[in-house]
């Protein structure tokens, strides 16, 4: 499929990979959005945030990657290729 694929995918609440990436367990999936009230913060520049806000953050949804060590990346960047991939499935 191709990245407008992998989105909806990820939209509708899956996880997406691409065959480019050679099966190592990396894939992606949605951190949607959520108001994240203050007794959930435990980084002050985010409870600063929170404070200024009457006692909660809204967050924005991300995408995020778990890569092939196992660990997550918040943010996930694509690349040209990957926009123009047609090698994306689903996981």
């Amino acid at each position: 499929m191709n990245i407008g694929n992998a989105v909806q995918e990820l939209k509708n609440g899956g996880c997406v990979a691409r065959e480019a990436w050679g099966h190592d367990g990396s894939y992606l999936f949605l951190l949607p959005a959520a108001t994240v009230p203050q007794a959930n913060i435990h980084t002050e520049p985010l409870a600063s945030i929170a404070r200024a806000n009457g006692g909660t953050v809204e967050c924005l949804f991300a995408i995020r990657q778990h890569t092939a060590d196992g660990k997550v990346l918040t943010g996930w960047v694509p690349t040209v290729e990957d926009l123009l991939a047609d090698d994306w499935y689903t996981v």
